[in-house]
């Protein structure tokens, strides 16, 4: 049973443990099933508080339809580079899905960042992407456009004029810089509300305990996050082939300030009781 797909009366099962507050671990153990199989059937159906039962067992017919008509253009087109097996790809690329989800992105979201991560070049179109995630062109732009709000991907046109969607080492640094800023933007609020609420007051200390602790993370995140830039990409010329090294659209050169989309960021001081 463990190796078998997961059946309707299973999913009940994991519906009413998830109402019942039950760890996946628990639920797993009470189905015989490994933990890994009930953490990504949850989070592939909307998650501990959306999942429902029926609703997954019929999008699990619905993709198990969907694989039986794509067989015969996959079976051309399973030929992995460097010898990989694509089977496995397939695998991996649907567990690092899955944890991407558990942080907290959406499910489309998810599926096109890791698609695009999990490319050679790291670099797709919109054509290429429904293609390969069957979905439609829509369900494409609307996850780029969240994506990018998220500074995780960047669009390039190539030598054809065709809008190109790009992940690369610098996205990850340019996405921690668009959670710094967003943190910091917390920050500010938060210290609003100490005027608002009354200076000694308990929630108006609250809120400055609140702005004092993420004033520390958001600066800490800016300059952990300029450090591994420098000093990866130092690394990476120094040792690398400087062709193989070079991303789409040309290098990527580490300045010397933060330089996320929307303008530099300014880590605040961390505050002092």
């Amino acid at each position: 049973m463990p190796g078998g797909r997961l059946t309707q009366q299973e999913r009940q099962q994991i519906a009413l443990g998830l109402a019942d507050g039950l760890a996946y671990a628990e639920i797993a153990r009470r189905l015989d099933r490994p933990t890994s199989t009930i953490t990504r059937e949850v989070m592939r159906n909307g998650g501990p508080t959306a999942y429902r039962a029926d609703l997954a067992h019929r999008a699990t017919e619905r993709r198990a339809h969907r694989r039986k008509q794509a067989a015969p253009r996959e079976s051309q087109e399973s030929a992995q580079p460097y010898g990989r097996d694509a089977e496995a790809v397939r695998e991996y690329e649907e567990q690092f899905t899955t944890v991407v989800m558990a942080s907290g992105m959406p499910l489309m979201m998810s599926r096109v960042l890791s698609c695009l991560t999990l490319t050679d070049s790291g670099s797709l179109t919109a054509p290429e992407l429904a293609q390969r995630l069957q979905v439609s062109p829509a369900s494409i732009s609307k996850a780029i456009a969240f994506l990018e709000s998220q500074g995780m991907v960047r669009r390039e046109r190539d030598e054809r004029r065709r809008e190109r969607y790009i992940v690369d080492d610098d996205i990850w640094y340019q996405s921690m810089m668009v959670s710094a800023r967003a943190t910091a933007r917390l920050v500010e609020t938060a210290r609003q509300g100490v005027g608002v609420l009354g200076p000694g007051t308990p929630a108006a200390n609250r809120m400055e305990n609140v702005a004092r602790f993420l004033d520390f993370v958001s600066e800490g995140i800016a300059r952990a996050a300029e450090q591994a830039r420098d000093i990866l990409h130092t690394t990476s010329g120094a040792t690398s082939d400087p062709a193989a090294a070079t991303a789409p659209g040309g290098p990527v050169e580490p300045g010397p300030a933060a330089t996320a989309p929307g303008g530099p960021v300014e880590p605040g001081r961390p505050g002092r009781a």
